[in-house]
């Protein structure tokens, strides 16, 4: 997986984030019409570095815009964010997150940030080479079997979280010891997948666009493809990998969204099954479980069997065909 790219805050990827956003929102009358429960305070949707976003409320009363830089509350300290998004979409995604009888106890927005916090804010985003490579170093001299992946210096510089993976429980204790004495501040450790890995390279995936769980997804869902799909010869399916595995090693989010009426032996618009299509053959159903064009190449898995066989896409019209027809 690439490293890094971009988990600012003031790059062009947050520019166009941050466009899409202003989109959503001069459709939001549109969308969910309507006006807010009276008691409820303004729910604003702050979106932090490494594509972190995350809920507060305006208790101040002032106004902001989606792209204005704000100064929010953080564990004790304050932190640099910018306002994603607000109004009826910010209250809205609050609900479809079950959040909404939890608005009290939501942290402030403490205030607009000004010029100089903003290039504080900077700074610490320049320094930030410097301290993963202090870390990297010292994860080498505890030989501790982990890959870093990001690290985050709080804006009052009190807390520095570090993003890691692994495949096993690591006792990162004296590494903890290390770069508290090293850097001043509170040391968090943080293990996270390789989905939420991907989501923090803040990447392009195959597709040319930007990846899905860096933009716009709220959540990272639980893919239903979990694993690479296993091929009969025993091989791993990696002549599957760009059409179905996305950077993070897994099945694509996107292939969730694709899926549209793919039951009962529907395919896409170009003839193509979408992954997860279920079709009734002789002996019960079968599964879509790859879909090659470049080898016009389909993989299915006989459920009543498990046995997995590879079709040409004129196998598979031919099979979807005689069960529509009736003679399967």
């Amino acid at each position: 997986m690439s490293t890094v790219l971009c988990s600012c805050l003031l790059g062009d990827n947050a520019k166009v984030r941050l466009k899409l956003s202003k989109m959503i929102e001069e459709q939001a009358s549109a969308l969910y019409p309507g006006d807010f429960p009276e008691t409820s305070v303004p729910v604003i949707e702050i979106e932090m570095k490494g594509c972190r976003r995350e809920f507060f409320v305006n208790r101040s009363g002032g106004e902001l815009s989606i792209g204005m830089p704000v100064i929010v509350e953080a564990d004790g300290g304050y932190d640099f964010g910018i306002v994603y998004s607000l109004g009826r979409i910010a209250y809205r995604k609050l609900q479809l997150k079950g959040m909404t009888e939890k608005i009290e106890s939501l942290p402030a927005i403490v205030r607009s940030a000004g010029e100089d916090e903003v290039a504080a804010f900077s700074e610490i985003r320049k320094r930030e080479p410097e301290i993963r490579l202090a870390c990297q170093q010292r994860i080498e001299r505890h030989r501790l079997d982990m890959k870093l992946v990001d690290i985050d210096l709080r804006l009052d510089q009190q807390k520095l979280s570090v993003y890691y993976t692994a495949t096993h429980r690591v006792d990162f204790r004296g590494l903890v010891r290390d770069l508290a004495g090293e850097f001043k501040a509170r040391i968090q450790m943080v293990q996270i997948t390789t989905r939420e890995e991907a989501r923090r390279t803040n990447s392009q995936g195959s597709c040319g666009c930007s990846l899905c769980c860096s933009t716009w997804m709220q959540k990272i869902h639980s893919n239903p493809f979990a694993e690479k799909p296993l091929m009969p010869d025993g091989s791993s399916g990696d002549n599957l990998s760009f059409n179905t595995i996305g950077l993070c090693n897994r099945p694509k989010c996107c292939l969730g969204f694709s899926k549209g009426t793919g039951k009962n032996g529907s395919c896409r618009s170009n003839g193509w099954p979408p992954v997860g299509t279920t079709f009734a053959v002789r002996d019960g159903n079968a599964i879509v479980e790859g879909v090659d064009q470049q080898k016009k190449s389909i993989w299915i898995r006989y459920e009543s069997t498990g046995q997995k066989r590879r079709l040409s896409l004129d196998q598979y019209n031919s099979m979807t065909g005689r069960r529509q027809g009736g003679k399967a």
